[in-house]
């Protein structure tokens, strides 16, 4: 009666794998698509284009958020003179993890070849209490190349009355030109989270965070104007070795993607922002 598998086994619980890369290159006046690979739960799409010589790319994860022990690999390459703007349909949840569960495993790797340029704009990260995420974004950039990128991490939706008291986080972003390191920028958080960021010197109360990185030659000729787009919120700005690095902290996630925004007008040079993003 039991030949198909006995009682006493334990129950495996499925768990996501993802992968996608992309490749663009410059052909005429344009950037078109080069290389496409999608695996698993993602995927990408390419609206129609709104700026000239820029393409436009769109992120998906078709299982709906991320749980323990998903894997998810991302890779992006723009050839020599491409220009491409990535972003996500949808913000990214993590969701709790169980007790017997690894970490959610993120690995995003974004290489631009000489002349080209690349705006990574997916929209926030939510963690849920007691989610477990371990994420690395690599950026590989030749000494011309220019990068613009946004990472907003939300602990707990403000509106819904979500407080991550519990959880574990490990996110780094790196930063390249050439073979000279940049940037290292890494948030690690454990146990007692809430706790952690209710600290002057951790998140000073805040449940919202948002590093804004951009190197291209005019990074210090702006940042005057995105300091000033920041306004009053509980941000800074900085700009060292011609990459500009700014902190945004705030409350509640729709007042710091408000700022956000203001500060990406700026960099942007007034581009329209990929339409995800006004959904």
């Amino acid at each position: 009666m039991y030949d198909g598998g006995s009682l006493s086994e334990p129950s495996l619980l499925q768990r996501a794998v993802g992968e996608l890369r992309v490749a663009v290159k410059r052909f005429g006046p344009e950037t078109v698509l080069d290389e496409l690979r999608q695996v698993g739960c993602l995927k990408a799409r390419f609206p129609r284009r709104i700026v000239p010589g820029w393409m436009d790319v769109v992120m998906l994860n078709t299982g709906g958020g991320v749980a323990g022990g998903d894997r998810l690999d991302l890779a992006f390459r723009v050839g020599a003179g491409g220009q491409v703007t990535i972003a996500a349909q949808a913000a990214e949840r993590f969701y709790r993890a169980l007790a017997a569960d690894a970490p959610s495993r993120v690995r995003t790797r974004l290489t631009v070849a000489d002349g080209g340029a690349l705006e990574w704009l997916p929209q926030e990260t939510i963690l849920f209490d007691r989610s477990a995420l371990d994420r690395r974004l690599e950026v590989d950039l030749a000494a011309d190349a220019r990068f613009l990128g946004v990472e907003t991490i939300v602990f707990g939706r403000a509106a819904m009355g979500e407080t991550v008291r519990q959880g574990w986080l490990r996110d780094l972003i790196r930063v390249r030109r050439g073979e000279e390191l940049l940037l290292h920028d890494a948030i690690r958080l454990n146990g007692e989270i809430a706790a952690a960021l209710a600290r002057p010197a951790v998140g000073g109360g805040a449940s919202v965070v948002t590093t804004m990185v951009y190197l291209a030659p005019d990074a210090g000729a702006k940042l005057d104007a995105v300091r000033d787009a920041l306004g009053c919120a509980e941000a800074g700005a900085s700009v060292w070795n011609g990459m500009m690095v700014a902190r945004i902290l705030g409350a509640d996630s729709a007042s710091v993607r408000a700022t956000v925004v203001a500060a990406l007008g700026v960099l942007r040079e007034a581009r329209p922002l990929p339409r995800v993003w006004l959904c």
